[in-house]
């Protein structure tokens, strides 16, 4: 039994970059297609957001002195770059995707309606949304939970390179403790860091539960969909 059948996978565009320390790791890029192409035969139907941050994240840029906006600008390209290479690992893998932009970049990729995200999601093919919301200010995990809610996903997998939602960061502190559920009213009451703010208030408003995981381990993101406890759940 699937425990989803529609759901938007949230992709960290650093954990693209593998071992490396910037750009695409083609290793761990083909374990990610491997693994999502395999749900895709299973009958799920497969949104997916991608961070840019493996390339360029626009708050480190305007830090750096960049214009926020043309930072912020500089980060959606990044996350189009991610999401074409996907794609194509996508397709060698055996499963039809299609990238889909907030932006208007024909023939780079298709300008981003729900009508058509859905019709390629009932078709069996894996839609790709990139370029985060098209405006500045806005995270790719408010993208995600902006594109999980259009899509009417059932979920939001949050793939990250921890295996879950914890009581402190887990990497800085030791015997920090690992949720198994967690309500979003307990998240905001300690403050807990699975999403910015304005994503987190997006999902909880729009009724979307979110599953954060690591997608790093190979096998989670099905363990995840055949209900097995992978990750933490994050719910009303």
């Amino acid at each position: 039994m699937i425990k989803y059948r529609r759901i938007l996978l949230k992709l960290s565009g650093e954990s693209l970059a593998g071992a490396q320390s910037y750009g695409i790791d083609a290793a761990r890029l083909n374990d990610y297609a491997a693994e999502i192409s395999q749900v895709v035969k299973r009958g799920v139907q497969v949104g997916i957001v991608i961070g840019g941050g493996n390339i360029f994240r626009g708050m480190s840029g305007a830090a750096r002195g960049f214009d926020r906006v043309k930072g912020d600008q500089m980060g959606m390209l990044a996350t189009v770059i991610n999401s074409l290479a996907l794609q194509s690992a996508l397709i060698d893998a055996g499963s039809a995707a299609r990238v889909f932009t907030s932006i208007r970049m024909e023939p780079v990729g298709e300008y981003y309606a729900k009508e058509k995200a859905v019709e390629a999601l009932e078709k069996g093919q894996v839609a790709i949304i990139a370029g985060g919301t098209g405006n500045p200010y806005f995270t790719t995990d408010t993208a995600s939970a902006l594109r999980g809610t259009e899509i009417e996903a059932d979920v939001l997998l949050k793939g990250t390179r921890v295996d879950g939602v914890y009581n402190a960061d887990p990497e800085k502190v030791a015997g920090a403790i690992r949720y198994d559920k967690i309500s979003f009213e307990e998240v905001y009451r300690q403050g807990l860091k699975v999403m910015d703010l304005t994503a987190t208030t997006f999902c909880m408003e729009n009724h979307l539960p979110v599953v954060v995981f690591n997608m790093d381990q190979k096998g989670n993101l099905l363990r995840l969909l055949d209900g097995e406890p992978v990750g933490t759940l994050v719910h009303l």
